[in-house]
């Protein structure tokens, strides 16, 4: 696989930068689709600042095929019909090359219709359920095997965990990795019995009797684990409502697969220590790449106490390959980007290297935290970098299928009947 890392397309970069007519196509836009009000702008706010960042030291070290690039920011407010009707008017009115955004299921699965109807070109930076590829998104945060799967496997093999809570905010996401997590604990001999499953709105807050009913699991002296897909504020009652009940983590822990950084610097994590996350970066990872990210970070927005997260770190690794793609195809057009994009490298933050598949999905390492008083984590456990899977093999529906955009020009290749698979936004 060719080596396309940064370094090695800068002297390409001046080049084709000299060749091209800059005027032309000037500014290069890049449109941001980030709720910056309701109940995920705990969440992704943070996203919008770092896209800024990144593109503010874009533009410093000579912007991009001769051009300067010119963020175009919009509100969809945690409203996920908006996310489509925001991603409409980047594309179309704001004639955006590219956009970086979402971050729930629901808002990214509201927008493929548009990119698919449009060729718009996402980065997507969060965990999410797979089950999907589309030839119009590039997926920068986990796949269910690089997250959720490998934190049942610490919850069993490290734990001793044998009853199991699945508590999910009531969307796409945490139903579908649930539905994943069940089939595999059942394969892993966990009966029906124990594996507690629930779902709540978003911005939900009385946790109490939820909480009660989890603790009840134990009753009969198995250990309980909570695998937590809440996402929002919501994560603000949930915990807060933990340690209200004097669950600690010795007692019931939690490994959460959507409270990082950012969400934990709103709580009094002094009560939380010892409970877990899944990541795929940590900002406590000791890199000389995380040191100079977190230093560019503080530097940028003028606050020491503000924390990076696992899906800034996505953002600034979908950054970095979609300029190497631009650069590299001299143009912004979106099937040259696509094209120029399967097998880009780009080192990530936590001293590995990060390629892109001809499934759209990274190579990623899994990352375990634990939390600590202080609201950072402490990296207990990290793999070698993992590639991620587009569609999972312990639902029957998925079992036979494979996405390969370069080679077989599918996201959904059926390898039982040798055929692909007609995709929809609905997959």
């Amino acid at each position: 696989m060719p080596n396309k890392t940064l370094l090695a397309t800068v002297a390409a970069s001046a080049l084709i930068a000299a060749a091209t007519p800059a005027a032309a196509d000037c500014p290069i836009k890049v449109g941001v689709l980030h709720s910056l009000s309701g109940s995920m702008a705990i969440s992704e706010t943070t996203l919008r600042d770092v896209m800024l960042m990144l593109i503010a030291e874009q533009n410093a070290a000579g912007g991009l095929l001769g051009c300067e690039i010119e963020p175009v920011v919009v509100d969809p407010a945690s409203d996920w019909p908006l996310f489509a009707e925001r991603a409409r008017e980047l594309l179309t009115v704001n004639e955006v090359d590219v956009i970086f955004g979402a971050w729930t299921s629901v808002s990214r699965k509201s927008v493929l219709p548009v990119l698919e109807e449009l060729n718009g070109l996402m980065f997507y930076p969060v965990q999410y359920e797979g089950q999907e590829s589309s030839r119009n998104v590039f997926y920068t945060g986990a796949a269910p095997n690089q997250q959720a799967i490998p934190a049942v496997d610490y919850f069993l093999e490290e734990l001793g965990v044998e009853s199991f809570a699945l508590l999910g905010t009531d969307y796409v996401y945490p139903r579908t990795t649930n539905n994943i997590l069940a089939a595999y604990l059942a394969e892993q001999g966990i009966p029906d019995e124990n594996i507690f499953v629930n779902y709540t709105p978003f911005g939900h807050s009385d946790w109490s009797t939820i909480v009660s009913d989890v603790v009840a699991l134990g009753a009969g002296g198995q250990q309980v684990g909570i695998i937590s897909t809440i996402n929002g504020d919501a994560n603000i009652g949930f915990y807060t409502e933990l340690a209200a009940q004097g669950v600690s983590a010795d007692d019931i822990p939690v490994v959460a697969f959507s409270v990082g950084e950012e969400e934990l610097s709103g709580l009094d994590t002094s009560r939380l220590v010892g409970h877990l996350a899944a990541w795929n970066y940590f900002m406590s990872a000791d890199t000389p790449e995380n040191e100079a990210f977190i230093e560019a970070w503080h530097a940028f927005i003028g606050d020491e106490a503000r924390v990076t997260n696992d899906p800034m770190e996505a953002h600034y690794i979908g950054f970095n390959m979609w300029v190497n793609a631009v650069t590299e195809a001299g143009t912004t057009d979106v099937d040259a980007v696509r094209e120029a994009m399967w097998g880009q490298e780009f080192p990530n933050l936590t001293g590995g290297t990060a390629v892109m598949l001809p499934n759209h999905h990274l190579t990623k390492p899994v990352l375990i935290g634990e939390i600590r008083a202080d609201g950072q984590f402490d990296i207990i456990s990290q793999t070698e970098e993992v590639p991620g899977a587009a569609w999972t093999p312990f639902l029957p529906e998925s079992a036979t299928l494979v996405s390969d955009w370069q080679e077989l020009e599918c996201g959904m290749f059926d390898t039982a009947t040798e055929s692909c698979v007609q995709l929809t936004s609905n997959y």
